[in-house]
């Protein structure tokens, strides 16, 4: 696939993508135990019982409100085909670069729950590989028909051309050392397997390494960047259990890959307002960085 021209860029910002900026939708769950405890698993913590009424930790609703297309409507990739709520971009890469959090309300094992999502942005912009459109859709996330939403969440998505011969990443940039927090992550096939399994998540380049080296010309499988960002919400909750996270927002800067172990790590503010994460490598590349504002 040829990257596109700046003029090529313009034309499908017009024609197309611009009259999904506003859409909406609502769908609804309820806080069941079996993920919290499958989750909790994953991350390797000491088994343990999540009756009615236990406080679901920051990031954890990504477990409910999973995408349910049928096998018919789904694309090469693995995900939804293009269309529908998120607009159609013809652009074949698709990553989560980022977001942004607002945590009012815990979520609580039992409740009834409802997102409505809104598509706040699209933009299309021209790099040195192509064109590449940001997408920006606000979450929000109400408990027990609430009126006030219990947690506000932007997310950030990007997609981009097919890499091409010649193509030549961005510099990477250096990963603060010295941690008083970290921890190393094993990315197996298994954990991105769990994962993947317990968000719904059909995003050929997490399971299936012919297709993310053949196709999307990656050297391995992809670590999925909301399991980075909940590792490092994690390390937060294991080295502060007390903290009451108030905001949290994360930036994906390289992808990371199976091959190697990486690391998560933080650091708290002397105030103790803040936290500092971020994870890096094993060459010690940033991957992601991120900042939890404490209550």
């Amino acid at each position: 696939m040829q990257a596109m021209s700046p003029h090529e860029t313009e034309a499908l910002d017009a024609s197309t993508l611009a009259g999904w900026i506003g859409r909406s939708e609502t769908v609804h769950d309820q806080v069941g135990a079996t993920p919290v405890l499958a989750l909790a698993a994953t991350l390797d913590h000491p088994a343990a019982d999540a009756p009615a009424g236990t406080p679901l930790p920051p990031l954890w609703h990504w477990l409910y409100f999973l995408p349910r297309h049928r096998q018919s409507e789904i694309g090469a990739d693995g995900h939804a085909k293009r269309g529908g709520f998120l607009p159609p971009v013809p652009l074949p890469r698709r990553m989560w670069a980022g977001g942004r959090f607002a945590f009012h309300a815990p979520l609580r094992v039992g409740d009834a729950i409802a997102r409505t999502s809104t598509i706040e942005d699209v933009q299309v912009k021209h790099g040195r590989t192509g064109a590449l459109v940001f997408v920006t859709v606000r979450h929000e996330v109400r408990r027990n028909d609430e009126t006030a939403p219990a947690i506000v969440e932007h997310h950030d998505i990007v997609y981009r051309a097919a890499q091409q011969p010649g193509d030549v990443p961005p510099p990477p940039q250096a990963a603060e050392t010295g941690a008083p927090w970290q921890r190393e992550i094993v990315p197996d096939d298994v954990l991105l397997f769990r994962y993947s399994a317990l968000t719904f998540n059909g995003h050929r380049i997490h399971y299936d390494r012919k297709y993310v080296t053949e196709v999307e010309g990656y050297p391995g499988l992809i670590v999925h960047g909301p399991l980075i960002a909940t590792l490092l919400m994690d390390l937060l909750r294991r080295q502060a259990p007390a903290a009451e996270v108030a905001g949290f927002r994360f930036k994906a800067v390289r992808p990371t890959f199976d091959l190697h172990p990486f690391r998560v790590n933080g650091a708290p503010s002397a105030d103790g307002k803040t936290v500092r994460l971020w994870a890096q490598d094993h060459e010690g590349w940033l991957t992601m960085d991120a900042v939890a504002t404490l209550r």
